[in-house]
């Protein structure tokens, strides 16, 4: 079959995760088959903490369930938690944790091919 086209979309800023998340939609309507992964670190982990909102009072999660039930993976950096003293428990449900945000896109792209996108 068609090699699965792989990407992985970069956000150290939780403001733009909104329109990444649209675009990440889009993406997967075009290309039902693409492996997509989220990395968070710094102020991009910021929608991905229980009872995050938008700048318009919305919360992520509906948005965040709807794309992991397409087959969306949503990293968030431990190194970050660990700085701002916060617990695994604060992160939503739907994403995991990772050892270190900037060495899961490293090795997402040098060891398993992925594409690197920075919304």
């Amino acid at each position: 079959g068609e090699p699965t086209e792989k990407v992985v979309y970069h956000i150290n800023d939780a403001s733009v995760a909104r329109a990444a998340m649209n675009n990440i939609r889009n993406h997967l309507t075009a290309d039902p088959g693409a492996k997509i992964v989220v990395v968070t670190h710094g102020k991009g982990i910021d929608f991905l903490l229980n009872d995050a909102k938008d700048d318009k009072g919305e919360p992520y999660t509906a948005q965040i369930a709807g794309l992991k039930d397409m087959g969306v993976t949503f990293d968030v950096c431990a190194n970050t938690l660990k700085a701002r003293k916060l617990d695994k428990s604060a992160v939503v449900l739907d994403a995991q944790v990772v050892p270190s945000g900037v060495a899961e896109i490293g090795k997402l792209q040098y060891q398993e091919g992925y594409v690197y996108l920075k919304p």
